[in-house]
Parts: C-alpha cells; sequence; structure tokens
C-alpha cells in the first residue's frame, strides 16, 4: 500500500529555511529577516506576486528582500523554480555621510568614558563594520606590529588593517586582557548593536554635530580622509573588505580633494 505524501507543515518549512541558510553561510542578520519574510508570507496564503505587490508602496531595499527571501524559499526549501519575474529597480545610489576631521576631532573631545572612546575609534581609526567591532576579539591585535586581524567579516572574507596610534593608546588606557571580546558590558557581556549606535550617537550629540551620525559614518570618514590624503584607492578597498572596487570608488564622489583642485581652476 503506497503510503500518502503528507504536506510539510509551515513550522517544518520554516525549520527546513534556517538549515538551508545555515548551510550556505549566511549571516545570522540575513537569514532573521528572511525567515521573518518567509513566516509572513505563508501566513498570508497569497501567492509570490500577490505578497510582493502588498508591499508595493514600501521602499526598493524592503521590495528587493522579500523577492529574494521568497525566490531562495522557492529554490531551497520547495525545491521549485521561482518563477515571478517582476521588474526590481535598483536602489538610488546615495553618496555617504562623512564627517570633517574638525568634527570628528570634536566627538572625540566630548567623550571622556575611555570604552566609548574604543568603539569611536574602532569605526573611525580601523573603518570597522558594526559587527566586526562588536566581535573583536584581544587576540586579534598584535600590539607589536601594530596589525588587527579582523576575522568575523562580511562575506567571511578576513582582512588585516592597520592598528592606529590613537586606537593604540586608548586601548592601552582601557586596559589590555590576553584573551575574549574587546567591548564588553560592566556586566561581562558583549556590547549588543544597539548600544554600540547609542554610543556613537550621544557623543555626536554632546558634539553638536547636525549629520546624521552612525557607526557607518565613521567608517565612511575613514576611507574619505584617507582617499583625500593621497592613500590609493586599491588599499583602501583592501581596508575596508570591499570585494568590488566599484563599492570603494563611491568615496572619489565625496573627496574634498578633486572638488577642491576643480574650484581652483576658475
Amino acid at each position: 500500500m503506497q503510503t500518502k505524501y503528507k504536506k510539510p507543515s509551515n513550522y517544518e518549512l520554516v525549520g527546513k529555511l534556517i538549515e538551508e541558510l545555515k548551510l550556505r553561510k549566511y549571516s545570522y542578520r540575513t537569514g532573521e529577516k528572511y525567515r521573518d519574510i518567509v513566516i509572513k508570507f505563508l501566513k498570508s496564503r497569497k501567492t509570490p506576486r500577490e505578497f510582493l505587490l502588498s508591499y508595493s508602496n514600501k521602499s526598493r531595499s524592503t521590495m528587493r528582500s522579500i523577492y529574494f527571501a521568497l525566490k531562495f524559499f522557492y529554490n531551497n526549501v520547495l525545491n521549485e523554480e521561482f518563477d515571478e519575474k517582476l521588474p526590481l529597480a535598483k536602489s538610488k545610489q546615495k553618496l555617504p555621510i562623512v564627517l570633517n576631521r574638525k568634527e570628528v576631532q570634536k566627538l572625540f573631545e566630548v567623550t571622556t568614558n575611555i570604552k566609548h572612546k574604543v568603539v569611536l575609534a574602532l569605526f573611525y581609526y580601523a573603518g570597522m563594520r558594526l559587527s566586526e567591532a562588536r566581535n573583536l576579539k584581544w587576540q586579534d591585535i598584535d600590539f607589536e606590529r601594530n596589525l588587527i586581524h579582523i576575522k568575523q567579516t562580511k562575506g567571511e572574507k578576513e582582512r588585516v588593517v592597520f592598528l592606529h596610534k590613537k586606537l593604540k593608546e586608548f586601548l592601552l588606557e582601557y586596559g589590555i586582557r590576553k584573551w575574549g571580546v574587546v567591548l564588553i558590558s560592566e556586566r561581562g557581556k558583549k556590547y549588543n548593536e544597539r548600544t554600540i549606535q547609542q554610543i556613537v550617537k550621544n557623543a555626536a550629540r554632546r558634539a553638536g554635530i547636525r549629520k546624521r551620525v552612525t557607526p557607518h559614518t565613521l567608517r565612511h570618514s575613514f576611507a574619505t580622509h584617507l582617499l583625500e590624503a593621497g592613500a590609493d584607492i586599491r588599499y583602501i578597498q583592501q581596508l575596508l573588505g570591499h570585494k568590488n572596487l566599484r563599492t570603494t570608488q563611491i568615496y572619489t564622489h565625496v573627496a574634498n580633494k578633486d572638488i577642491k583642485r576643480l574650484a581652483d581652476l576658475l
């Protein structure tokens, strides 16, 4: 007697989705986003097109996230072709917000907590992403050779960056330990992302900076100031951990040296 096929439950499908994301080494954040989208999709009982249309008033970024989450779900969980061919408008290229050197200096001047200075310095003097700073360990910092080995990176592409003298100074004052995560709370737990974001936001407020300042703003400033100082863009690409040079080239649009040179022609 042939066994009747039992359709998997939504719970089982989501479980399979999580397994497939882990097997393909998707980041925790992307996995969480895809999971939430698929759960909403399954509960809606809509077709992919109907579900996408229900978000048509949202941003391009949201639409793209939903599209790729559904595509991943159909291809890797349901083992079906995802036939939707919806036009996905590319996101408008926004130029990064960059602080000038005086604004950066003011940030550090108004920050008296040494641990908070370390937070700011990891972004501005090392060009780290938020997740990289949060996961940085003492054993990955070479104080003798003045290098930092960044291991938990986007796309799992490890890189080595310089240990700037100012960051080194702050770390020494903070108190070096032989092992463990650098940024930990008073309770001995790793800083969460919101805490780090708030440290940067509060410093900008105290410094009287009206621009929207985030950890990534300081990373943008790190890259732009290096470019303005004459650093080769390919070295900046390596320091930032960009896979594609075109990603790094956006800083040429905000670097002041070329803009000022044009002004001098008038």
